[in-house]
C-alpha cells in the first residue's frame, strides 16, 4: 500500500494513551475523487519535536492501534527544527495507494514511537453527488419539471406493461422450448435403449450358445463326479472302521493315563509325608546340635572343678590340720555341687539318648517309605537319596554307647577316612574305638585328644 519497501514504527497504544491536539491537520475534504492524488495540509504545533522516522497515515475510521494503517508517506522534517512557532506542511499521496471503497478515513500524524499526535477529521473516496449540492430554481422551472416527471412516470408504467407482456411471452417460448428439448431427450434416449438392447440381444445369443456347450462339458464332469463320490463313500466308511478302532484304543489309553495320575497322586501325597518326617528329622537333627553344645559347657564347668578340686588337694597336703579341716568343708560342698551337675548330666544324657533312638527309628521308616514308593511304578528311574545333611550318621560320639549306621558310605567320624564297601564290620569298628578312650566304670567315651577330660572323668569316679 506505501510507497517504500521499509515499514513504519508502530505499536500496539491504544487511543486513550494519544495526544490528538500536537498536530491539526487542515482543508480536509468531505470527499476526494476516486483515481486522483490528494494533498494533506496539516501544522505542526510548538508541543512537538518531529523526528526523522515520523510518519503520516490514512486510517480506516475506528482504529484501535497504529498498526492497522491502510497507507503511509514519511513526514517531512520542517527547515527549522527548533523554532517554537507552529510549522505549516504538507504531504502528497498517489492515487494508486489510496483506497477504493466508500469507507470513511481520516489522516492521522504518528512519531516514531508508534504514538499518534494528531488526526482529521473523517472524509471518503467517492464523487459528490445531486443531494450534496444545493440547487435554487424558480416557479415556472419547478412545474415544467413536475409535469417532465409525470411524462416520465406514464412512460414508464406503459414500459412496464410492455415488459410484463415480453416476459409472459418470454415464459411461453421458455416452456416450449423445454419440452421440445425434453422430447427430443427422450427421442436420443430411446435410440440409445434400442441400440442397447440389440448388443445385449447379440450377447445372450452368444451366451446361449456358450452355455449350450458348458452343458455338455458339466454332463460329462457330472458322470465322473459321481464316480468319485462312489470312491469317496467306500473310503469314507473304510476310514469310519479305522476312526472307531482308534478312539477304542485311545480311550484305553486314557484309562490307564487315569490310573497312572491316580498313581502320581499318591506318590506326591508319600513325598509330602515323607517332607515333613524330613524337616521333623531336621528339627531333632537341631536339637542334638543343642544337647552336644550344652554337653561340651558342661564338660568344661566339670574341668574347672577338677582343677580346682586338684588345687584343693595339693592344698591340704600343705596346710595345717585346722586349715585341712576347712578345706575339707569347702571340698565336701564342692563335691556336693560337683554329684549335682553330674546329675544335670545324667539327665542331659538319658534325653539326648531318647532323642538319638527317635532319630534312628525316624530315619529307618523313611528309607522303608522311599523303597515301597519306587516299586509301585517300575518304569521310572530316579537317583537314591543319601544320608541326610545335617544329621549325625555315626551319632553322638560324647554320650552313653556308640552304633554306627551306615547304608553304604563306611567314613570314620574322628578323621574322615573313607573305607570301602566290603571292609568288615569289626575292623571299621576297631577303627574307630583306636579315636577313642572308654571309661571302664562307665563305658562312656571319649576322643583321645581330649585326655585331660578323660582324666577329669576318672577323677571324678574316684571321689564318689
Amino acid at each position: 500500500m506505501d510507497e517504500t519497501s521499509d515499514e513504519p514504527p508502530t505499536s500496539a497504544i491504544l487511543l486513550d494513551n494519544c495526544h490528538f491536539s500536537q498536530v491539526v491537520f487542515n482543508n480536509v475534504e468531505k470527499f476526494y475523487v476516486p483515481g486522483g492524488d490528494i494533498t494533506c495540509y496539516y501544522t505542526l504545533t510548538q508541543n512537538i519535536i518531529p523526528r526523522g522516522k515520523d510518519w503520516v497515515g490514512i486510517f480506516r475510521v475506528g482504529w484501535k492501534t497504529t498498526r492497522e494503517y491502510y497507507t503511509f508517506m514519511w513526514a517531512p522534517l520542517p527547515s527549522d527544527t527548533r523554532s517554537d512557532t507552529s510549522v505549516q506542511q504538507q504531504i502528497h499521496f498517489k492515487a494508486y495507494y489510496l483506497p477504493k471503497d466508500d469507507e470513511y478515513y481520516q489522516f492521522c500524524y504518528v512519531d516514531q514511537d508508534g504514538v499518534v499526535r494528531g488526526a482529521s477529521v473523517p472524509f471518503q473516496f467517492r464523487a459528490e453527488t445531486e443531494d450534496d449540492i444545493l440547487v435554487v430554481t424558480t416557479q415556472g422551472e419547478v412545474e415544467e419539471i413536475e409535469l417532465q416527471n409525470k411524462n416520465l412516470l406514464k412512460e414508464n408504467e406503459e414500459l412496464k406493461a410492455s415488459c410484463a407482456s415480453l416476459k409472459k411471452q418470454n415464459i411461453d417460448l421458455q416452456e416450449e422450448l423445454n419440452k421440445t428439448q425434453e422430447l427430443k431427450n427422450s427421442l436420443e434416449s430411446l435410440r440409445s435403449n434400442t441400440e442397447k438392447l440389440e448388443l445385449e440381444l447379440n450377447s445372450l445369443t452368444k451366451e446361449n450358445k456358450h452355455l449350450k456347450e458348458l452343458d455338455d462339458c458339466r454332463e460329462a464332469e457330472l458322470h465322473q463326479l459321481k464316480e468319485q463320490i462312489q470312491n469317496v463313500t467306500s473310503d469314507k466308511e473304510r476310514l469310519e472302521k479305522r476312526l472307531k478302532t482308534a478312539l477304542d484304543h485311545m480311550d484305553q489309553l486314557q484309562s490307564q493315563v487315569l490310573n497312572y495320575e491316580k498313581e502320581v497322586e499318591n506318590l506326591s501325597l508319600m513325598d509330602h509325608d515323607k517332607a515333613k518326617q524330613l524337616e521333623s528329622l531336621k528339627e531333632e537333627n537341631c536339637q542334638l546340635r543343642m544337647t552336644v553344645t550344652q554337653q561340651k559347657e558342661q564338660n568344661k564347668e566339670l574341668e574347672h572343678c577338677m582343677e580346682y578340686l586338684k588345687v584343693l588337694k595339693a592344698k591340704l597336703s600343705l596346710c595345717p590340720t585346722q586349715q585341712n579341716h576347712n578345706l575339707m568343708k569347702e571340698l565336701e560342698e564342692q563335691k556336693h555341687l560337683f554329684q549335682i551337675l553330674q546329675a544335670k548330666k545324667n539327665e542331659a544324657d538319658e534325653e539326648n539318648q531318647k532323642l538319638r533312638h527317635e532319630n534312628e527309628r525316624l530315619r529307618h521308616l523313611s528309607e522303608a517309605g522311599k523303597v515301597s514308593s519306587f516299586s509301585v511304578v517300575s518304569q521310572a528311574q530316579a537317583p537314591i537319596p543319601g544320608p541326610e545333611v545335617g544329621g549325625l550318621l555315626f551319632g553322638n560320639p560324647y554320650c552313653g554307647e556308640i552304633t554306627w549306621h551306615s547304608a553304604s558310605i563306611r567314613k570314620c567320624p574322628m578323621c574322615d577316612e573313607v573305607f570301602p564297601e566290603d571292609i568288615e564290620t569289626s575292623q571299621y569298628e576297631a577303627h574307630v574305638q583306636s579315636h577313642l578312650l572308654e571309661c571302664p566304670l562307665c563305658s562312656e567315651a571319649f576322643e583321645k585328644s581330649n585326655k585331660q577330660v578323660f582324666d577329669d572323668h576318672l577323677f571324678c569316679h574316684g571321689l564318689e
